[in-house]
């Protein structure tokens, strides 16, 4: 039965110490439990609504008939949603269950824990509290067309997790039990009639609500939460020191600033999302503080109110026009006469929005003139109630909000925006014929000519502000978007927008490219021959040619004085943005990997030599192709120095549902990647002293080289495009409506113009995964035969004390479980070329014979990722339902190409679809 694979206690658990083995033992057959009874549910829904398909549900048909097909589908793609909610509702009560049976410090990836190690290496409180000044982490959410599920799903399952965490307490009777049990059974059922496909393409106001669905659900609550973790943490590592915490994570987006290679995202429509977050930020305040007025029944005569705060209070009353009225309905409660006066404010502030004419004088309260102003009056508010009831009260119901308007200030998010260099030299180029009058084409970006005239672009005062009718369609609404980003930039929120990523850098052309646009934009001060420019400019390295020019590419940038005033400003760091997806795609996991590491190290020492700190924005994905890997190795792998409290990282479409979908899921996200950054800025540099590193860095070098070269075998063949565009749903992916982005920047049909997503998403569907391990087995036999048994144990002590080399082979290894040759052999059969196709497969099929075994001579094992065991249940609980629906999406995908009517097609087409869904369900990644 589908359900039921391997889902006990696996054998290795047996090497756990015995209080971790009962815990693990006990989430195994917890897990087991919950998963058995959504299991129940739908096979009892699927049996009332279509009885014929329960024998499919529980495998016992491999051979769907044509005509449950569709119906099938969308049941299989139901489970496996159901099992990894299953599964998530097992984690969180294993937390929980650690919590209470060992206390706090018993888990891992807490700040609690990072702390306490912390000071037990000697770090002090001064050392801990300049750290806490530098910490900045912000996750990005980015558009990024991978997450398959609609909202209105996503809303489904998030009331099943929640009913499950219901479940678990103990206090309900057998009849509200089966009252619950009731409960998620409809919403079971409401998601077996609910259609799971996009009929549309979304649009990016759509993309936009979607990514505020997160922060409405969880994420307003979850990072002033986390703050004050921190806080309890450092009271307990360091008693009766004082520690200020800043905000120190806020989240950034994408959604709405991130035109590369999107159409859709025009100025008009940046504007637009920026309101929206602007709204949904000051409409969260509104709704705590009236929640906040309703229990804060604080009498004058219970509590003594100081003078000053009765002052404050007295000048709002005034403001409001109404001080009799709104005394007399709240009498002797000063606190909500003072709350009163400051929702009033909020909903002036929400009347009358960036684009409204300003208020006139004596006409009421004026709004909001930024977030600071009521971050003010909520420490007024939280002062005044600590005088007057003391700390508990203030701390418990002041202090979360005002921790709220902190983070997520009037912007809720940090909008970047993006584009590439393409669009931004087009726009540069259209300047250049106005300022010279010349109608021949610009020189080329890559000549002395061309910087010259950039530099004395950077060095003409700005007399006037230009023309955007002067210049051509398309390189004005690019000189638009920074002429947007210094208009509300002002009149939203200082925090209203992050920085300018620049996509496809290739040279410090580039980069002064966009420092140009920036000041023809207005978003250069006014300060003759000492200009700065107020939007940081992110370069946006991405191939592995880019990636070994980063440091010429930010030696000369940072020579350029206009850059080095701008960095000052800017807050003295400049950052950088590296690339996951285009490098692999460029040269293969391995070499990738080692590339970024290279790039950062170098990039980190030479920040420190020319005296700018430089900081890394990840731009990592969902699968481990394309950067996807466990938050805390991922981070602890990264070169010693490199973070220094300091990151940015893409949190990236079905990424953002399965690590934020969920409350609790939620604070333990985010408190795991703080306490991994904490841990790195804190320990990184003294463990790297510890671990030989030429040896290591020769040898990865040698295995980069051989496996670069063997990946680019492949993708250079003339017969691979074709092959991959036949034996995967390719094409039929971008029926899918993931998002509002085309699959390809500008609409060719080559591999250097195709988007890492479908790249990676397409060979996920026919089970290769080629860009999560192709290249590493021919890297490592290559090594092994030159280097012979020392060779070999020089690959096994890096296994065991290089931290990038055993994350790189620890997902190898998990990414080969998933690999399924068997279903792969159905989709090479959908390729007409019989000479090309047993040629590219043969190719697959030898490389990964190779890279199993190389890889288990390395780490040691018997077999793939016995390690992982839990990883390994999580595979057998998704492989019978996996080989259902790849057996049926070959089938459809031969039948949708042979179709000779539309109507046919269409039908076919949306059954293929769901079969895509449902792969993507059991792998938890489509891109």
């Amino acid at each position: 039965m589908a359900h039921d694979a391997s889902l006990h206690a696996h054998p290795d658990l047996a090497a756990l110490p015995t209080s971790e083995y009962r815990e693990a033992a006990d989430a195994t057959a917890y897990a087991q439990e919950i998963s058995d009874l959504l299991f129940t549910l739908l096979a009892d829904v699927v049996h009332e609504r279509q009885p014929e398909l329960v024998p499919i549900l529980h495998g016992d048909v491999l051979d769907v008939p044509e005509a449950l097909r569709g119906r099938a589908l969308q049941t299989l793609g139901i489970w496996q949603h159901l099992v990894s909610i299953a599964e998530q509702n097992a984690a969180m009560r294993r937390r929980r269950q650690i919590e209470i049976e060992r206390g706090e410090e018993a888990l891992k990836g807490t700040v609690l824990a990072a702390i306490r190690e912390a000071k037990a290496a000697g770090v002090g409180p001064e050392d801990m509290q300049a750290l806490l000044r530098h910490l900045r982490i912000r996750p990005v959410i980015t558009a990024h067309p991978t997450e398959a599920k609609r909202v209105t799903v996503l809303e489904k399952h998030r009331r099943i997790y929640r009913l499950l965490v219901e479940l678990e307490a103990p206090r309900w009777t057998p009849r509200e039990r089966e009252a619950i049990r009731g409960q998620i059974r409809n919403e079971i059922e409401l998601l077996w009639m609910t259609g799971e496909l996009r009929l549309e393409k979304p649009t990016v106001e759509q993309e936009v609500f979607w990514a505020l669905h997160f922060f409405n659900e969880t994420l307003f609550e979850a990072v002033p939460a986390l703050m004050g973790r921190v806080e309890r943490a450092l009271a307990q590592a360091y008693p009766g020191h004082p520690f200020t915490v800043p905000a120190f994570l806020q989240f950034g987006s994408w959604v709405g600033g991130d035109r590369d290679g999107n159409p859709n995202v025009t100025n008009a429509v940046t504007r637009r999302a920026l309101f929206e977050h602007r709204d949904a930020a000051i409409r969260r305040y509104r709704r705590r503080l009236q929640e906040l007025l309703e229990r804060l029944s604080v009498s004058e005569r219970a509590a003594p109110v100081s003078a000053s705060f009765r002052e404050a209070l007295d000048r709002l009353l005034i403001q409001t026009g109404e001080p009799a009225a709104i005394r007399a309905r709240n009498p002797g409660e000063v606190f909500r006469q003072y709350l009163v006066c400051v929702l009033r404010k909020l909903d002036v502030t929400l009347e009358h929005g960036p684009d409204a004419a300003p208020v006139a004088p004596g006409t009421g309260l004026d709004p909001y003139t930024s977030a600071d102003e009521l971050v003010a009056h909520l420490r007024l508010l939280e002062l005044g109630l600590r005088e007057a009831c003391g700390e508990h009260l203030a701390d418990s119901l002041v202090r979360p909000i005002r921790r709220e308007a902190e983070v997520f200030r009037f912007s809720c998010v940090r909008l970047d925006v993006r584009e590439n260099t393409t669009k931004l030299n087009e726009a540069l180029a259209a300047l250049w014929r106005l300022r010279t009058g010349a109608a021949d084409d610009a020189p080329l970006p890559d000549k002395d000519q061309w910087l010259q005239w950039l530099q004395a672009q950077l060095a003409r005062p700005r007399f006037e502000v230009l023309r955007l009718e002067a210049l051509p369609e398309g390189p004005a609404e690019t000189m638009g978007m920074f002429g947007l980003v210094a208009e509300l930039r002002e009149r939203v929120d200082r925090d209203a927008f992050g920085n300018f990523i620049l996509s496809m850098t290739h040279s410090v052309h580039d980069v002064l490219g966009a420092y140009v646009l920036a000041k023809e934009g207005g978003l250069f001060n006014d300060q003759r021959g000492t200009d700065r420019c107020l939007l940081p400019i992110v370069p946006l390295l991405e191939t592995i040619d880019d990636l070994r020019r980063a440091p010429a590419i930010l030696r000369d940038l940072l020579q350029v004085p206009v850059v080095r005033r701008s960095v000052h400003e800017q807050g003295g760091t400049q950052e950088v943005m590296i690339g996951y997806s285009d490098s692999n795609k460029d040269g293969g996991f391995f070499t990738a990997n080692w590339e970024l590491y290279k790039a950062q190290l170098k990039l980190t020492r030479l920040g420190q030599e020319l005296g700018v700190p430089l900081t890394f924005f990840h731009g990592r994905g969902g699968s481990v192709s394309r950067g996807g890997a466990p938050t805390g190795r991922a981070i602890a792998a990264q070169p010693a120095g490199s973070i220094r409290g300091r990151i940015r990282i893409t949190e990236q479409g079905e990424v953002v549902s399965f690590k934020y979908a969920n409350r609790g899921t939620a604070q333990y996200q985010i408190e795991l990647l703080a306490s991994a950054v904490i841990e790195h800025a804190l320990k990184s540099e003294k463990e790297a002293a510890l671990v030989p590193t030429a040896e290591h860095d020769e040898a990865m070098e040698a295995i980069s080289g051989a496996s670069m070269a063997a990946y680019r075998q492949l993708v250079d063949d003339p017969d691979l495009m074709a092959y991959y565009g036949q034996a995967s749903p390719l094409d039929e992916i971008t029926h899918l409506n993931l998002g509002s982005r085309p699959a390809r920047r500008f609409g060719a049909r080559t591999l250097a113009d195709l988007r890492a997503i479908p790249w990676v998403f397409a060979w996920t569907q026919n089970r290769h995964l080629v860009p999560g391990w192709y290249g590493l087995g021919s890297g490592l036999e290559s090594f092994l035969e030159v280097r012979g048994a020392r060779g070999e144990q020089l690959l096994q002590r890096m296994f065991r004390d290089s931290r990038l080399f055993r994350l790189i082979i620890d997902e190898v290894e998990k990414t080969l479980v998933w690999v399924d040759l068997g279903i792969g052999r159905q989709f090479a059969g959908l390729v007409g070329d019989a000479r090309a196709r047993d040629r590219i497969f043969g190719l697959v099929e030898a490389e990964y014979e190779r890279t199993v075994r190389t890889v288990l001579r390395v780490s040691g094992g018997m077999r793939l990722a016995e390690r992982f065991p839990r990883f390994l249940r999580k595979v057998a609980r998704r492989q019978v339902t996996m080989e259902q629906a790849g057996r049926m999406q070959v089938e459809l995908i031969r039948r949708y190409r042979a179709a000779g009517t539309d109507a046919e097609r269409a039908e076919l087409l949306q059954q293929m679809l769901l079969s895509i869904n449902c792969v993507a369900a059991g792998y938890g990644a489509t891109g």
